[in-house]
Protein backbone atom coordinates (compact mmCIF):
# COMPACT_ATOMS: atom_id res chain seq x y z
CA UNK A 1 0.00 0.00 0.00
CA UNK A 2 1.39 3.39 -1.00
CA UNK A 3 1.20 6.58 1.02
CA UNK A 4 -0.27 9.51 -0.88
CA UNK A 5 1.51 12.83 -0.42
CA UNK A 6 -1.01 15.68 -0.19
CA UNK A 7 -0.37 19.39 -0.48
CA UNK A 8 0.33 21.69 1.25
CA UNK A 9 3.65 20.16 2.34
CA UNK A 10 5.92 21.25 5.16
CA UNK A 11 9.56 20.10 5.32
CA UNK A 12 10.85 19.92 8.90
CA UNK A 13 14.62 19.75 9.43
CA UNK A 14 16.09 18.88 12.83
CA UNK A 15 19.61 19.92 13.80
CA UNK A 16 22.49 20.63 11.42
CA UNK A 17 22.20 17.77 8.89
CA UNK A 18 18.40 17.81 9.01
CA UNK A 19 18.30 21.55 8.33
CA UNK A 20 20.55 21.25 5.27
CA UNK A 21 18.47 18.40 3.87
CA UNK A 22 15.27 20.34 4.54
CA UNK A 23 16.54 23.37 2.59
CA UNK A 24 17.37 21.15 -0.41
CA UNK A 25 14.02 19.35 -0.22
CA UNK A 26 12.22 22.69 0.01
CA UNK A 27 13.64 23.76 -3.34
CA UNK A 28 12.86 20.38 -4.92
CA UNK A 29 9.22 20.21 -3.82
CA UNK A 30 8.57 23.97 -3.89
CA UNK A 31 7.21 23.75 -0.36
CA UNK A 32 7.59 25.50 2.98
CA UNK A 33 10.39 24.71 5.42
CA UNK A 34 10.71 24.68 9.22
CA UNK A 35 13.98 24.17 11.12
CA UNK A 36 14.00 23.10 14.76
CA UNK A 37 17.25 23.02 16.70
CA UNK A 38 18.94 23.96 19.95
CA UNK A 39 21.82 25.51 17.96
CA UNK A 40 21.32 28.97 16.49
CA UNK A 41 23.87 28.28 13.72
CA UNK A 42 21.53 25.69 12.13
CA UNK A 43 18.97 28.33 11.12
CA UNK A 44 18.80 29.91 7.65
CA UNK A 45 17.02 33.01 6.44
CA UNK A 46 14.70 31.33 3.93
CA UNK A 47 13.07 28.99 6.47
CA UNK A 48 10.94 29.44 9.56
CA UNK A 49 12.66 28.30 12.74
CA UNK A 50 12.00 27.26 16.32
CA UNK A 51 14.82 27.53 18.85
CA UNK A 52 14.82 24.82 21.52
CA UNK A 53 16.38 26.56 24.49
CA UNK A 54 18.44 24.63 27.03
CA UNK A 55 19.12 27.85 28.98
CA UNK A 56 22.67 28.07 30.29
CA UNK A 57 23.70 24.45 29.61
CA UNK A 58 26.53 24.50 27.05
CA UNK A 59 26.69 20.80 26.20
CA UNK A 60 23.17 19.48 26.84
CA UNK A 61 22.29 15.79 26.83
CA UNK A 62 19.81 14.24 24.43
CA UNK A 63 17.32 13.94 27.28
CA UNK A 64 17.66 17.62 28.23
CA UNK A 65 17.16 18.77 24.62
CA UNK A 66 14.09 16.55 24.38
CA UNK A 67 12.63 17.93 27.58
CA UNK A 68 13.23 21.46 26.30
CA UNK A 69 11.57 20.55 22.97
CA UNK A 70 8.38 19.62 24.83
CA UNK A 71 8.33 23.19 26.16
CA UNK A 72 8.05 24.31 22.52
CA UNK A 73 5.34 21.75 21.66
CA UNK A 74 2.57 24.34 21.29
CA UNK A 75 4.70 26.41 18.92
CA UNK A 76 5.54 23.32 16.82
CA UNK A 77 1.86 22.33 16.69
CA UNK A 78 0.91 25.82 15.52
CA UNK A 79 3.56 25.75 12.76
CA UNK A 80 2.33 22.45 11.27
CA UNK A 81 -1.39 23.18 11.68
CA UNK A 82 -2.03 24.39 8.11
CA UNK A 83 -0.26 21.53 6.30
CA UNK A 84 -1.54 18.14 5.17
CA UNK A 85 1.83 16.37 4.82
CA UNK A 86 4.94 16.78 6.96
CA UNK A 87 8.30 15.48 5.72
CA UNK A 88 10.74 15.08 8.61
CA UNK A 89 14.50 15.18 7.98
CA UNK A 90 16.67 14.00 10.87
CA UNK A 91 20.16 12.70 11.56
CA UNK A 92 19.94 10.23 14.44
CA UNK A 93 23.69 10.49 15.03
CA UNK A 94 23.24 14.11 16.13
CA UNK A 95 21.92 15.09 19.53
CA UNK A 96 19.27 17.42 18.14
CA UNK A 97 18.01 14.82 15.65
CA UNK A 98 17.65 11.92 18.09
CA UNK A 99 16.29 14.21 20.82
CA UNK A 100 13.67 16.21 18.94
CA UNK A 101 12.44 13.72 16.31
CA UNK A 102 10.17 11.70 18.68
CA UNK A 103 8.64 14.96 19.93
CA UNK A 104 7.83 16.18 16.40
CA UNK A 105 6.55 12.79 15.22
CA UNK A 106 4.29 12.52 18.28
CA UNK A 107 2.84 15.99 17.63
CA UNK A 108 2.23 15.11 13.95
CA UNK A 109 0.41 11.92 14.90
CA UNK A 110 -1.75 13.71 17.47
CA UNK A 111 -2.54 16.39 14.87
CA UNK A 112 -3.48 13.74 12.28
CA UNK A 113 -0.86 14.85 9.74
CA UNK A 114 0.55 12.63 7.02
CA UNK A 115 4.14 12.07 8.16
CA UNK A 116 7.09 10.84 6.07
CA UNK A 117 10.28 10.51 8.11
CA UNK A 118 13.81 10.34 6.69
CA UNK A 119 16.29 9.10 9.32
CA UNK A 120 20.07 8.76 8.95
CA UNK A 121 21.61 6.26 11.39
CA UNK A 122 25.09 6.61 12.96
CA UNK A 123 28.35 4.82 12.23
CA UNK A 124 29.16 1.76 14.35
CA UNK A 125 32.12 3.49 15.98
CA UNK A 126 29.83 6.26 17.30
CA UNK A 127 29.03 4.01 20.26
CA UNK A 128 27.67 6.77 22.47
CA UNK A 129 25.00 7.54 19.85
CA UNK A 130 23.80 4.03 18.99
CA UNK A 131 21.36 3.58 21.88
CA UNK A 132 19.66 6.98 21.57
CA UNK A 133 19.33 6.58 17.80
CA UNK A 134 17.67 3.18 18.23
CA UNK A 135 15.01 4.26 20.69
CA UNK A 136 14.26 7.44 18.73
CA UNK A 137 13.89 5.49 15.47
CA UNK A 138 11.50 3.06 17.15
CA UNK A 139 9.27 5.93 18.21
CA UNK A 140 9.17 7.76 14.89
CA UNK A 141 8.42 4.47 13.12
CA UNK A 142 5.35 4.13 15.34
CA UNK A 143 4.21 7.67 14.60
CA UNK A 144 5.01 7.92 10.86
CA UNK A 145 2.95 6.75 7.91
CA UNK A 146 6.24 5.75 6.30
CA UNK A 147 9.82 5.85 7.56
CA UNK A 148 12.87 5.82 5.27
CA UNK A 149 16.11 4.80 6.97
CA UNK A 150 19.63 5.22 5.59
CA UNK A 151 22.43 3.60 7.58
CA UNK A 152 25.80 5.35 7.38
CA UNK A 153 27.50 2.34 8.92
CA UNK A 154 26.39 -0.16 6.26
CA UNK A 155 27.44 2.31 3.55
CA UNK A 156 30.91 2.44 5.08
CA UNK A 157 31.00 -1.36 5.49
CA UNK A 158 30.34 -1.78 1.78
CA UNK A 159 32.90 0.89 0.89
CA UNK A 160 35.63 0.94 3.60
CA UNK A 161 37.77 3.32 1.54
CA UNK A 162 35.25 6.15 1.96
CA UNK A 163 35.77 8.95 4.45
CA UNK A 164 32.90 9.95 6.76
CA UNK A 165 32.49 13.17 4.75
CA UNK A 166 32.10 11.16 1.52
CA UNK A 167 29.53 8.92 3.22
CA UNK A 168 27.55 11.99 4.27
CA UNK A 169 27.56 13.29 0.69
CA UNK A 170 26.40 9.97 -0.77
CA UNK A 171 23.68 9.61 1.88
CA UNK A 172 22.33 13.12 1.32
CA UNK A 173 22.31 12.61 -2.46
CA UNK A 174 20.38 9.32 -2.13
CA UNK A 175 17.75 10.96 0.07
CA UNK A 176 17.28 13.78 -2.43
CA UNK A 177 16.63 11.28 -5.25
CA UNK A 178 13.72 9.85 -3.24
CA UNK A 179 12.42 13.32 -2.39
CA UNK A 180 12.46 14.29 -6.09
CA UNK A 181 10.31 11.25 -6.92
CA UNK A 182 7.55 12.05 -4.41
CA UNK A 183 5.66 14.08 -7.03
CA UNK A 184 5.68 11.26 -9.57
CA UNK A 185 5.69 7.91 -7.74
CA UNK A 186 4.13 6.38 -4.64
CA UNK A 187 6.03 5.43 -1.52
CA UNK A 188 5.39 2.37 0.65
CA UNK A 189 3.36 3.09 3.78
CA UNK A 190 5.77 1.23 6.06
CA UNK A 191 9.45 1.16 7.00
CA UNK A 192 11.86 1.27 4.05
CA UNK A 193 15.64 0.98 3.89
CA UNK A 194 17.50 3.28 1.49
CA UNK A 195 20.70 1.84 0.01
CA UNK A 196 23.14 3.00 -2.65
CA UNK A 197 26.80 2.90 -3.69
CA UNK A 198 29.74 5.21 -4.15
CA UNK A 199 30.24 7.14 -7.38
CA UNK A 200 32.47 6.00 -10.24
CA UNK A 201 31.10 2.46 -10.64
CA UNK A 202 29.27 0.86 -13.53
CA UNK A 203 25.57 0.22 -13.07
CA UNK A 204 25.94 -3.50 -12.22
CA UNK A 205 28.54 -2.80 -9.53
CA UNK A 206 26.33 -0.06 -8.12
CA UNK A 207 23.42 -2.50 -7.88
CA UNK A 208 25.63 -5.09 -6.19
CA UNK A 209 26.79 -2.63 -3.54
CA UNK A 210 23.23 -1.39 -3.01
CA UNK A 211 22.04 -4.95 -2.37
CA UNK A 212 24.98 -5.59 -0.04
CA UNK A 213 24.16 -2.44 1.92
CA UNK A 214 20.49 -3.46 2.08
CA UNK A 215 21.19 -6.93 3.48
CA UNK A 216 23.47 -5.54 6.16
CA UNK A 217 20.37 -3.80 7.52
CA UNK A 218 17.72 -6.49 7.14
CA UNK A 219 17.50 -10.24 6.40
CA UNK A 220 16.59 -11.18 2.79
CA UNK A 221 13.19 -12.64 3.69
CA UNK A 222 12.08 -9.32 5.22
CA UNK A 223 12.37 -7.38 1.94
CA UNK A 224 8.95 -7.18 0.29
CA UNK A 225 9.28 -4.60 -2.46
CA UNK A 226 12.04 -2.50 -4.02
CA UNK A 227 12.09 0.68 -6.06
CA UNK A 228 15.21 1.34 -8.15
CA UNK A 229 16.15 4.96 -8.79
CA UNK A 230 18.57 4.83 -11.72
CA UNK A 231 20.60 8.04 -11.83
CA UNK A 232 21.62 9.05 -15.33
CA UNK A 233 19.35 6.31 -16.66
CA UNK A 234 18.83 7.97 -20.03
CA UNK A 235 22.45 7.16 -20.91
CA UNK A 236 22.23 3.47 -20.02
CA UNK A 237 21.32 0.82 -22.64
CA UNK A 238 17.78 -0.49 -22.33
CA UNK A 239 19.08 -4.07 -22.15
CA UNK A 240 21.15 -3.23 -19.07
CA UNK A 241 18.18 -1.56 -17.39
CA UNK A 242 16.02 -4.62 -18.05
CA UNK A 243 18.77 -6.89 -16.76
CA UNK A 244 19.20 -5.10 -13.43
CA UNK A 245 15.42 -4.98 -12.88
CA UNK A 246 15.12 -8.73 -13.46
CA UNK A 247 18.15 -9.39 -11.27
CA UNK A 248 16.71 -7.36 -8.41
CA UNK A 249 13.36 -9.13 -8.64
CA UNK A 250 15.04 -12.54 -8.60
CA UNK A 251 17.23 -11.66 -5.61
CA UNK A 252 14.45 -10.31 -3.39
CA UNK A 253 11.86 -12.75 -4.80
CA UNK A 254 9.30 -9.97 -4.88
CA UNK A 255 8.17 -7.00 -6.91
CA UNK A 256 10.76 -4.56 -8.28
CA UNK A 257 10.02 -1.26 -9.99
CA UNK A 258 12.24 1.35 -11.64
CA UNK A 259 12.26 5.13 -11.57
CA UNK A 260 14.50 6.85 -14.12
CA UNK A 261 16.44 10.01 -13.28
CA UNK A 262 17.05 12.33 -16.20
CA UNK A 263 19.91 14.17 -14.46
CA UNK A 264 22.70 13.62 -16.96
CA UNK A 265 25.25 15.67 -15.03
CA UNK A 266 25.85 12.81 -12.60
CA UNK A 267 27.51 9.45 -13.19
CA UNK A 268 25.17 6.50 -13.54
CA UNK A 269 24.37 4.71 -10.30
CA UNK A 270 21.56 2.90 -8.48
CA UNK A 271 19.66 4.14 -5.45
CA UNK A 272 17.41 1.42 -4.00
CA UNK A 273 14.43 1.92 -1.70
CA UNK A 274 13.23 -1.37 -0.18
CA UNK A 275 10.20 -1.81 2.06
CA UNK A 276 10.84 -4.02 5.08
CA UNK A 277 8.45 -6.15 7.11
CA UNK A 278 9.87 -7.52 10.33
CA UNK A 279 13.07 -6.92 12.28
CA UNK A 280 15.99 -4.81 11.17
CA UNK A 281 19.44 -4.41 12.73
CA UNK A 282 18.29 -1.12 14.26
CA UNK A 283 15.94 -2.99 16.59
CA UNK A 284 19.05 -4.32 18.34
CA UNK A 285 20.34 -0.82 19.12
CA UNK A 286 18.05 -0.73 22.16
CA UNK A 287 18.70 -3.81 24.37
CA UNK A 288 15.09 -3.62 25.61
CA UNK A 289 13.68 -3.08 22.14
CA UNK A 290 12.28 -6.61 21.95
CA UNK A 291 9.74 -5.80 24.68
CA UNK A 292 6.36 -4.91 23.10
CA UNK A 293 5.22 -1.37 23.89
CA UNK A 294 2.05 -2.66 25.56
CA UNK A 295 4.31 -4.35 28.13
CA UNK A 296 6.45 -1.25 28.65
CA UNK A 297 5.54 1.07 31.52
CA UNK A 298 7.15 4.25 30.17
CA UNK A 299 6.30 4.07 26.46
CA UNK A 300 3.89 7.02 26.35
CA UNK A 301 6.57 9.70 26.81
CA UNK A 302 10.19 9.44 25.65
CA UNK A 303 12.95 9.75 28.25
CA UNK A 304 13.68 13.41 28.90
CA UNK A 305 15.24 15.63 31.53
CA UNK A 306 13.54 18.68 32.97
CA UNK A 307 14.60 21.24 35.55
CA UNK A 308 12.04 21.01 38.33
CA UNK A 309 13.74 23.83 40.27
CA UNK A 310 13.34 21.99 43.57
CA UNK A 311 15.40 23.11 46.58
CA UNK A 312 16.63 19.73 47.74
CA UNK A 313 19.49 19.78 50.20
CA UNK A 314 22.02 17.02 50.60
CA UNK A 315 21.60 15.01 53.78
CA UNK A 316 24.83 14.07 55.56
Amino acid sequence: MSFQVKEPILIVGLGGVGSRLAVQAKETLNSECLIISNDQTDFVQDCSSIKVSTDSVINPSVQLIRGSAYNAADEIKAKIANYSTVILMTNMAGKAGSAISPVVSEICKESDKGLISFAIMPFKYEKDRIFNSGISLKRIREDSHCTIVLDNDSLLESNPDLSPKQCYGIANSAIMHVVKSLNTSGIAAETSVLSTSKDGQNIEESLRDSLKMLYENAPPNSVKRSMLYVVGGENIPVGVLSSITNLTSSVINEESQMNMSSNTSEESKVVMLSSIQGMTKFDRYDPLGMIPKEDTLDWSTPDCSIDCKLDLYQLE
